[in-house]
């Protein structure tokens, strides 16, 4: 396929003609199909109900050490799915706390408690001038959310191919005592896929932080999410790499079961040293009785082990291969060439990461909407919502069919190409 910047504007007139009426007929189709979100589709969902069959009226109830579920205790979880969270976050049992059914949930929690209790004894966020946290772009956008809310100031971090780019990180975290965190999801990163390299993973550990409260919000939220079982991303322990390098309390590790059981029914967990562990021992005992204890029984007794985690995980594989794949074929066949837009080819996690034409990306997603395709908001993989080359979008193939997913993407390339056509002619 020739370039587009490569075809004359006669060419591209034409070119343009020719695709405005495929756009007409797909107006006409009445279209309502859905990638703006990261869902698993129903068929993940049913993987799970047998779980809903492990416990009944007539169960044992009791922990495996004797504690009653249905009544108080256990406030940090109890120890079987402790035990299963550890092993699946790869963290020491004695270093996670179990919480609800959201990692988001702690995450906004914990810069919550920071913001007003300070952290491990400094003082509280919300009386210092200012507050900063470093931003790998693009991003999460339920990230960017919670420190928009606390009024923190987000700086924008490029991601390389390999992570997030560390002489900025370095730049910033060892020589500015305003910056208390980073916002980070080192494997099959949201929405890149892309994972963080043994280099960016040691040169995080090894980081000499300006701010004594500094810390790494370390979102795992795709450490068992594999695409392929044959091509799978693995990365460095980054609890254990911070205790190697003297900086045992600078990392929060977050991790839950949304996408491996129920979405609006698993459980969360946070890894983090001994000594951050006390010190929020003594909010969350006051705030907490303790989270649903007979859901984390069901958890642990439906898995057994990580090894049961971990076929589970094989067949959450199998149902979104095929989505994937029916995207990054589309992307492949139609647009390869054109120099109109570049894409990453995840080995696991929930999307796939599309980068337009500067300029272009707001009239992509605006036109699949008009023809019924919904897509996460341009600008929304960057703080405040502001990509500055109106570039990126994030792609969500798992809630559709695949067949749904090919009629979905058809309708992406072709407004991709639209717009990209629009913008070499001025329009």
């Amino acid at each position: 396929m020739k370039a587009y910047k490569d075809l004359s504007r006669d060419e591209l007139v034409t070119l343009k003609a020719g695709l405005e009426e495929e756009y007409k007929t797909a107006e006409g189709k009445g279209l309502s199909l859905n990638m703006a979100r990261g869902k698993p589709g129903a068929s993940q969902l049913a993987i799970s109900m047998p779980m809903l069959d492990v416990i009944n009226s007539e169960s044992d109830m009791r922990t495996e050490l004797g504690n009653d579920t249905r009544n108080y205790g256990d406030w940090d979880g109890i120890g079987e799915c402790r035990r299963l969270m550890a092993d699946m976050m790869e963290a020491k049992k004695d270093n996670v706390i179990i919480c609800g059914n959201s990692s988001l949930n702690i995450m906004y929690d914990t810069v919550c408690r920071s913001m007003l209790m300070g952290v491990n004894g400094s003082t509280p966020w919300c009386k210092l001038d200012k507050v900063k946290f470093l931003c790998p772009v693009p991003g999460y956008d339920r990230h960017f959310k919670i420190t928009e809310l606390f009024g923190i100031e987000m700086i924008n971090i490029p991601m390389n191919e390999d992570g997030p780019d560390m002489d900025m990180v370095e730049e910033y975290v060892n020589n500015d005592d305003s910056v208390k965190g980073i916002w980070c999801v080192p494997k099959y990163s949201n929405p890149t896929g892309i994972s963080y390299s043994d280099k960016v993973v040691k040169r995080f550990a090894n980081l000499k932080p300006a701010a004594g409260d500094f810390r790494i919000f370390w979102d795992n939220a795709y450490c068992v999410h594999h695409i392929y079982e044959d091509i799978q991303d693995e990365i460095l322990n980054i609890l254990e790499e911070c205790e190697k390098a003297g900086n045992p309390n600078m990392v929060y590790m977050f991790g839950s079961t949304s996408k491996v059981t129920f979405s609006g029914s698993g459980v969360s967990a946070i890894a983090t040293s001994h000594e951050n562990i006390e010190y929020l021992k003594q909010f969350m005992t006051t705030q907490i009785i303790g989270h649903d204890k007979i859901n984390q029984l069901r958890h642990a007794r439906f898995f057994k082990d990580i090894d049961g985690l971990k076929t589970h995980m094989k067949k959450h594989a199998e149902l979104i291969r095929p989505k994937f794949e029916a995207v990054l074929n589309t992307l492949d066949s139609e647009l390869m060439g054109l120099e109109i837009g570049s894409w990453v080819k995840p080995r696991g996690g929930y999307f796939i990461s599309f980068d337009a034409m500067p300029g272009c990306a707001k009239s992509i997603v605006a036109k699949c909407k008009a023809l019924g395709v919904v897509l996460t908001d341009a600008g929304a993989t960057y703080p405040y919502g502001n990509d500055p080359e109106d570039s990126n979008i994030r792609i969500a193939p798992t809630f559709p069919t695949p067949e749904e997913m090919e009629e979905a993407t058809k309708i992406f390339v072709l407004c991709v190409k639209l717009a990209a056509i629009e913008k070499l002619l001025g329009e």
